[in-house]
């Protein structure tokens, strides 16, 4: 799970280890490696390439696309959904300005229905309800919930919505690291659990069943906005662009007639992609443990993807980029798969009836790949017997 979304790091709860067992002087922050919020890869080559060290940085095209006879890219930021939303369109038509932000007006409506940070939203109201009643929630709401559930119902629970419960317990700022004990993590797991979420689509209501129990929309509701946002460019005619929010990706259209460019980043080295996948239209999401990631004074490494089942980070892969039709899946898929390792991710795939694509490395640095994602993949380096260069576990 990815509790890093929030006003506040202390409530990103998908992170771990308890204040005392950490020597913060030993700490060294390893998050924010590109774009920060779970980005384990960025647009390059056709579309854009990443630099700096957060979500405010600005993205660069590569030296492939920068010339004098590109076509030119209006680019357009907003902070929204504790994140830092951008939106790109190659060649703009005359009314892009107004398009772009009108999609960014339907991001921020969807902000106050889905934000849990929010006391106002209809996931605040399910969550303070928790074992009491049903509430009747938004289209948007039910839509999400639902998702949710398909996912955590998908995986068997390596995604679960209502991790959740967890709020609290985690705090990964570099100056303030709080990482629970088993102690304290105990009574929460017997919170988590997606068979007790209900929903009603005849009555429009969401109801968790057990007090305590709380749903967080971070990982799901973010690529809804993006597919929200990206109807309404292409509803406006704006057919070429890029969206980057939170860590994910919804291409369309073309970048200077070619398709546009997801490079995947090397896990174990921020400044090089290892691999691509080009697309005229898709959502992608990456999963890395490098993300929000910190050592304690024995070397071993905290990050903020937290396996549901036992509380703590997950450690049966390094990264795992998906491919979906829709922002949506994208984002729960990649958590789900990164918890679940290579193995068991590419078997949930292949077994669920919804498609998506995946590239995944290991927690051996050993690269698998969907079968489609295999044909359609570009190396930009050598496997060494399918395993990564440069990278240790």
């Amino acid at each position: 799970m990815h509790p890093e979304d929030g006003p506040h790091a202390e409530r990103s709860t998908n992170r771990g280890r308890n204040r005392k067992q950490v020597d913060a002087t030993a700490v060294r922050d390893e998050g924010c490696a590109v774009l920060r919020t779970r980005a384990a890869y960025c647009m390059i080559a056709f579309a854009i390439g990443c630099q700096g060290q957060s979500e405010a940085t600005d993205p660069v095209l590569s030296g492939e696309v920068a010339n004098a006879v590109s076509p030119p890219l209006l680019s357009r930021t907003r902070p929204l959904m504790s994140t830092v939303f951008r939106i790109q369109v190659d060649a703009p038509p005359d009314n892009a300005e107004n398009v772009v932000r009108d999609a960014f007006q339907e991001i921020e409506r969807l902000e106050t229905v889905l934000s849990e940070w929010r006391d106002d939203s209809d996931i605040a109201k399910v969550n303070a309800l928790a074992g009491k009643k049903a509430v009747k929630v938004s289209d948007d709401t039910l839509r999400v919930v639902d998702a949710g559930v398909d996912v955590s119902m998908w995986s068997r629970g390596a995604f679960d919505l209502s991790w959740a419960a967890l709020w609290g317990l985690y705090d990964f700022r570099p100056d303030s690291i709080k990482i629970p004990s088993a102690d304290d993590i105990k009574p929460r797991l017997k919170l988590i659990d997606y068979k007790n979420i209900r929903i009603s689509k005849k009555y429009s209501t969401v109801f968790l069943k057990k007090r305590g129990m709380a749903i967080g929309t971070g990982g799901i509701a973010k690529g809804y906005a993006l597919d929200h946002a990206g109807a309404i460019l292409r509803g406006g005619r704006v057919d070429n662009y890029m969206i980057f929010g939170g860590g994910q990706v919804q291409v369309h259209g073309r970048r200077d007639g070619r398709p546009w460019r997801v490079g995947i980043q090397h896990p174990r080295d921020p400044t090089t992609y290892f691999a691509a996948l080009e697309s005229t239209g898709a959502s992608f999401s990456t999963s890395g443990d490098y993300e929000h990631a910190v050592f304690d004074g024995t070397g071993k490494r905290w990050h903020h993807i937290i396996d549901p089942k036992t509380g703590r980070p997950a450690d049966k892969s390094l990264s795992v980029t998906i491919m979906t039709a829709e922002g949506i899946y994208a984002d729960a898929l990649s958590t789900a798969a990164f918890v679940l390792g290579p193995e068991k991710a590419l078997k949930m795939l292949s077994r669920i009836a919804y498609p998506a694509e995946a590239v995944i490395v290991g927690a051996d640095c050993k690269v698998y790949t969907t079968p489609k994602a295999k044909k359609q993949i570009r190396w930009n380096v050598d496997l060494i017997d399918g395993r990564l260069p440069n990278c240790k576990p």
